[in-house]
This record gives structure tokens, C-alpha cells and sequence, in this order.
């Protein structure tokens, strides 16, 4: 994958994501911004500023201010609400890794996308219980999408509202070593709840949410 240095790589990353196009409507070439065409609303803006490629990205207000602490580079969105908007200097001092996922939160802010709505639905598992990766695809409204929930939750953009250690496979196994924090971080998260870890799975016969209830 190529290194985020440049506006069109920026904009190719953001026509990446489905059912988006570019679009120029300030009659100025340098605001080139990306559009969800569900409703047509800009995710991705991008110009020029001060000798520099900037990026506005839409952001839960809590994200706008992690992003911003970490990085110099990332200030609060220029000509936009300080809260929802940050923008994204290029100058090569935020790891390209990070510059996708904020265009990625900013896209499934803004289109009805299923990570979007998987998100929702994983706010919906009660304290205490767990859910398939099957049972969230089917409240976010397809059963078939199990393996798009594992790839939504692995980059959860709200940890702390999106409670995705909930979420086990079919056998009630955890995730990899490598979510939630590191090894031994989802079991501490499920255990702090009251749900018994052991061997890496948990008894879905005891602590499934029943979704039938919700």
C-alpha cells in the first residue's frame, strides 16, 4: 500500500471505500473533497494550506481530541466544527496506518456503512453477556456479514462506548492476542463484568445474550 504523502494519495484511499466520488464544488481547485453518494456528504476534504496537503476528517468529539493530543500534526478542523472536524497535516510525521483509520472513522461517520451500523449494534449487548459475531451481523441487518463485524471491531473508533470485548465467535472463543489491548485484555475486560473466562472461551449456554429479549 502506498505511503500517504500526497493529496491523490489521500483521495485514492478515500475512493477506495464503497459508493464514494470526488468532487471540486468551490469552483477552486484546491478543495478536492470525497463524497459518500448515499447522501452525498463529504467525509474527506482536501487543500492545500500553508505549504502543506491538509485533511478534513469527521471524528466523535472524544476521538477529535485523542488524535490531537498524539499528534502535533492533527489540529482542529480548519473552517469546520472544532468539535466533529479535525484536519490532518501531511508532513510525514503521522504513520500512514493512522491516516487511513482516521479517513476511516470519518467514512463510516458520515455513510450509513455496515461498519457503522455493526457499531450500533455491539452498543446494544447488555452488561454481562456476550454475542456472536452471527448475532451482531444480524441486528446491524445481514446475517451473512459475520466476517465484516471482525474486521469492523478490530478498529473499534469509540472503545470506550463500543464494548467489542463482548463479542466472541461461534464456539464462544475470544479474539486474537493481538485485540483489545494485548493478551489476556478481553478475558480481563469479560471477567471484570462477571462472565467466567476459561481456556479462552466462555459458556455461551450461561452468558449468550438472548437477542430475542432486546
Amino acid at each position: 500500500m502506498n505511503a500517504m504523502k500526497t493529496r491523490e494519495d489521500a483521495l485514492a484511499y478515500g475512493l477506495s471505500f464503497p459508493d464514494t466520488y470526488r468532487d471540486a464544488p468551490f469552483h477552486d481547485p484546491n478543495w478536492q473533497l470525497v463524497r459518500f453518494k448515499g447522501n452525498k456528504k463529504a467525509f474527506l476534504w482536501t487543500y492545500e494550506k500553508d505549504g502543506s496537503i491538509n485533511l478534513n476528517v469527521k471524528v466523535v468529539p472524544e476521538k477529535a481530541f485523542f488524535w490531537r493530543k498524539i499528534y502535533k500534526s492533527v489540529i482542529p478542523g480548519y473552517h469546520q466544527n472544532k468539535d466533529h472536524w479535525n484536519t490532518i497535516i501531511l508532513d510525514e510525521s503521522i504513520p500512514d496506518e493512522d491516516i487511513r483509520l482516521m479517513i476511516a472513522e470519518s467514512y463510516d461517520l458520515v455513510s450509513d456503512s455496515p461498519s457503522k451500523r455493526i457499531y450500533e449494534a455491539v452498543k446494544k449487548i447488555p452488561y454481562g453477556r456476550v454475542a456472536t459475531y452471527s448475532q451482531v451481523a444480524e441486528i446491524a441487518g445481514d446475517r451473512k456479514m459475520a466476517r465484516a463485524v471482525g474486521n469492523a471491531l478490530h478498529r473499534n473508533p469509540d472503545p470506550d462506548s463500543i464494548p467489542c470485548f463482548r463479542v466472541v465467535n461461534a464456539k464462544g472463543e475470544l479474539a486474537g492476542e493481538f485485540a483489545f489491548g494485548g493478551p489476556g485484555a478481553q478475558a480481563m475486560l469479560l471477567e471484570a463484568e462477571g462472565i467466567t473466562v476459561s481456556d479462552g472461551k466462555v459458556d455461551l449456554a450461561i452468558y449468550q445474550w438472548d437477542i430475542s429479549k432486546r
